[in-house]
């Protein structure tokens, strides 16, 4: 790594944590994100965006420290379901729904899942939701 790029620790949370946290991530980093890929749609040179990386890491690190002091409880409970769940978030809705709520009233954070139909309710806000075929 070059002197010039300041040490970032990696996040210590495997896929299902990051799944679960995603959507709040997605939001909550969004300026360093596109940071990110504005960086990278400029250079394909992997070095030149290292930097705009390690601000996206630290974001993501904050994060997830204060969903930790938070909602532990509740994000545990989700992202285990995730895990024990082949990572299928409709399987872990109701988790999800605790989750989100406690996200929302402690950190300010609303889940909103990009391309989703404006001015209808998200799926996970859904109390019954109807799952229809994928494939046709």
């Amino acid at each position: 790594m070059p002197s010039s790029v300041p040490h970032v620790d990696e996040l210590g949370v495997t896929s299902a944590p990051l799944k679960s946290a995603s959507f709040f991530l997605g939001e909550y980093c969004k300026p360093y994100n596109e940071d990110f890929m504005l960086c990278k749609a400029e250079n394909r040179d992997p070095e030149h965006c290292l930097k705009e990386g390690r601000k996206v890491t630290r974001c993501a690190q904050d994060l997830i420290a204060k969903v930790r002091s938070t909602c532990l409880k509740e994000f545990d409970a989700h992202w285990k379901c995730l895990e024990y769940n082949n990572q299928e978030f409709y399987l872990c809705r109701k988790e999800e729904r605790v989750f989100n709520n406690c996200v929302f009233e402690k950190l300010k954070l609303k889940k909103d899942i990009p391309g989703s139909p404006e001015g209808k309710p998200q799926i996970h806000e859904k109390t019954w939701p109807i799952y229809g075929a994928i494939q046709k």
